[in-house]
């Protein structure tokens, strides 16, 4: 008996309205569910190409590194236990390759044969598949894709195949830095290409040099800023990536992890709106064009939920959010959908890395200027009391508008405490807070878990005292500019912490003795302190201000200056 088989329904049931759903991972499945929760009389049919439904993608990666040992672990629910639990037809190996909105049919493809199902409403949830570019050579079958279970076998099968063989990654997205880190761990020599200058867009410059110094000191490598040319296959089976550069690096396999795009081509001849990518364009109600047709998911252009520019974002969050959604509006229940603000985490060896809302790049690109409509603060606290045993640093950037202290975005990375306090901002943001709704927070502290002041509550301690002028701290690429214009740069650490490294030209005068060595100052020459992390600095600053000194603090210290390209002394 197929699964077709034995998830239909029984010749001669009643139903009210009938409900098609085109894809049955996330949204789709999400979507099925709360039908039936909300509609009891209603036929629910959920069409999947694939073989499973309601599997997590999101583990993929570590199913391939054998984080995840069993590959049914992976499988959420399969159809006959989806079918059991909310009497959902699921047809799998079905799938959807037209709509006729006008007659309110489906054309489907199984192994059935061919045939229309008609509906009362249709939400779509294609999903969206990985881009194939045509890139000479590509369609060799070492080179492959993660996109679902099938995937996820064929690549940890090639990884026992080669136990100690060399892989590529070609992408520095999500996905690919995941499957880099699994593939490391199985023992292979693993390489990122990535054609963009960094990794990992969500992240700012400054910050993603955390993440890729995470992945050096593991014996990744990077090859950043050349893209593929072409992929060569040798006698011996083995592969070899021809870079943009002329650079060629060997490979057992390949990982292809350069994005994706939306799975729509079967929606072209329909008549439901599309946008210029492929994307289905819906409304806040996640309806299409047609009001009794919907769409949720990595196929769907929304809208971002801090600036309402059209947009896409393929994360399991939002795509389930939708699903909910859509549900609840075919129903009649209205409920609108307020945009994605981009949250998301990644794990990297041993640290966790973190972001939401814009970064710099996005707040530039809608015409905002560092200095005039935005500022941002760089924080290195411990992720609880750090007289309690085992406190990890972590770095915390975060961006807010100078026009009114919204918070505009954060990023984290660090080896403890990182997500709880991006999950903190995202829901600040989410509501429209800002900088003093952060100080305001009141949340839970106990020596393991937090400090009295949590890094949430710093940050914004931070950003407040940026807009009231009681601070004007300078970033480290902006040090040189000032140095040229005669300031003195004093470093105010310890002649231990000095003497191991130092920005070059800097005086050191430890801050227990700056008070005292005050009057050796020269009032007429603008000064810059810099202390380990920047906390000391703005006591300086404070000091030195109130007694006639014009005074700017090096913005996170030695520790955020040395992740740029100054002129470091060790003596």
């Amino acid at each position: 008996m197929s699964n077709y088989e034995s998830t239909k329904f029984s010749e001669g049931t009643k139903y009210m309205k009938k409900y098609l759903i085109v894809g049955g991972v996330a949204g789709g499945a999400t979507a099925a569910a709360r039908l039936r929760r909300l509609d009891e009389t209603a036929r629910i049919i959920l069409f999947e190409r694939g073989e499973d439904i309601s599997f997590a993608n999101c583990g993929l990666p570590y199913y391939v590194g054998g984080t995840i040992e069993e590959r049914e672990d992976l499988l959420v629910m399969n159809p006959r236990s989806f079918n059991n639990l909310f009497n959902v037809e699921v047809r799998n190996h079905s799938e959807v390759i037209a709509v006729a909105p006008d007659r309110k049919v489906v054309t489907v493809r199984s192994a059935e044969g061919q045939y229309e199902e008609e509906y009362d409403a249709l939400l779509l949830a294609p999903g969206a598949k990985p881009i194939r570019p045509a890139i000479p050579g590509i369609d060799n079958k070492k080179i492959v894709t993660l996109r679902n279970v099938p995937d996820a076998d064929i690549l940890r099968s090639l990884s026992e195949q080669y136990p100690a063989g060399k892989a590529v990654v070609v992408g520095g997205g999500f996905v690919g830095i995941e499957s880099a880190e699994n593939l490391k761990d199985r023992g292979l020599d693993v390489t990122v290409v990535e054609a963009a200058a960094h990794i990992l867009a969500p992240l700012d410059a400054d910050m993603v040099l955390l993440a890729e110094n995470e992945l050096k000191s593991h014996g990744i490598h990077l090859r950043l800023g050349d893209g593929v040319k072409a992929f060569h296959q040798g006698p011996d089976g083995s592969l070899e990536v021809e870079l943009a550069s002329g650079a060629m690096v060997e490979a057992d396999f390949v990982v292809l992890s350069i994005g994706v795009r939306p799975d729509t081509v079967f929606l072209q001849e329909s008549g439901i709106e599309l946008s210029d990518r492929g994307y289905i364009v819906v409304n806040k109600y996640m309806q299409t064009n047609y009001p009794d047709i919907y769409a949720v998911g990595d196929a769907v252009q929304t809208f971002n939920g801090q600036t309402d520019a059209a947009g896409s974002l393929a994360l399991a969050g939002p795509a389930n959010r939708q699903g909910r959604l859509a549900a609840d509006n075919m129903t009649g229940r209205k409920q609108e959908y307020r945009g994605f603000i981009g949250s998301s985490v990644l794990k990297i060896f041993n640290l966790t890395v973190a972001s939401t809302g814009m970064n710099e790049r996005a707040l530039q690109q809608q015409g905002m200027v560092y200095g005039q409509d935005y500022r941002f603060t760089v924080t290195f606290p411990a992720h609880h009391a750090t007289y309690y045993p085992g406190a990890k640093s972590i770095t915390m950037k975060m961006l807010f508008s100078l026009k009114d202290g919204q918070i505009l975005g954060a990023q984290a990375i660090g080896a403890e405490g990182v997500d709880k306090r991006i999950d903190v901002i995202a829901s600040v943001i989410r509501f429209g807070g800002t900088v003093q709704d952060l100080m305001d927070l009141e949340l839970v502290y106990a020596p393991p878990f937090s400090s009295a002041k949590d890094p949430v509550n710093m940050a914004g301690y931070y950003a407040d005292n940026i807009l009231r002028g009681m601070t004007d701290p300078l970033l480290p690429q902006e040090l040189s500019a000032e140095l040229a214009k005669g300031a003195v740069l004093i470093d105010v650490r310890s002649p231990a912490m000095f003497k191991d490294g130092h920005i070059n030209g800097a005086v050191n005068i430890p801050a227990p003795k700056l008070r005292q060595q005050m009057d050796q100052l020269d009032k007429d020459r603008p000064i810059v302190v810099s202390c380990r992390v920047g906390i000391n600095g703005y006591y300086m600053e404070r000091m030195l201000k109130q007694h006639g000194f014009t005074v700017r603090n090096l913005m996170g210290g030695f520790s955020y200056a040395r992740l740029f390209e100054l002129d470091i002394t060790k003596e």
